[in-house]
């Protein structure tokens, strides 16, 4: 399980330091894709797997459903750590999770999310602003 939310830079060549609590429970190769809300998804394969055999059964004759998992795919990249606990991050990534220099990494149960520091401050904030709002509404879901 992944949670916790740690502080890292990005560099200018799209390198960006996983943190340690996640490496191991990430794997020695994972997947990091367009994520929601302006962020990257980061999956360790096992969790991909789940993910992607849930993906093969939506319905092609769904525009919505083809839409998503093209734009979902089309981006996904496999990572390896380097020596330094580091991967490499592709331009349309970056690109998509508005990456700067500042990144906050946080984990989210089953998966890491990436985001750009300063977007993940002001979503953060929306969030704990109307978190009793959003507690309430958590009841429908059974939680």
């Amino acid at each position: 399980m992944f949670m916790g939310e740690f502080r890292h830079s990005i560099d200018q060549k799209g390198r960006l330091i996983i943190p340690a609590k996640f490496r191991e429970a990430l794997g020695a190769q994972f997947v990091v894709t367009r994520g929601m809300d302006g962020c990257l998804f980061g999956y360790p394969e096992s969790e991909w797997q789940a993910l992607e055999k849930k993906l093969r059964q939506l319905p092609l004759t769904k525009k919505d459903a083809r839409a998503f998992v093209r734009f979902f795919y089309s981006a996904a990249t496999e990572c390896t750590l380097d020596k330094q606990g580091r991967i490499n991050l592709p331009q349309p990534l970056i690109t998509h999770a508005g990456l700067t220099k500042a990144c906050v990494l946080i984990g989210v149960s089953s998966r890491i999310e990436i985001w750009d520091a300063e977007r993940w401050a002001a979503s953060s904030a929306e969030i704990a602003a109307n978190f009793d709002s959003i507690a309430e509404n958590m009841l429908d879901l059974d939680l």
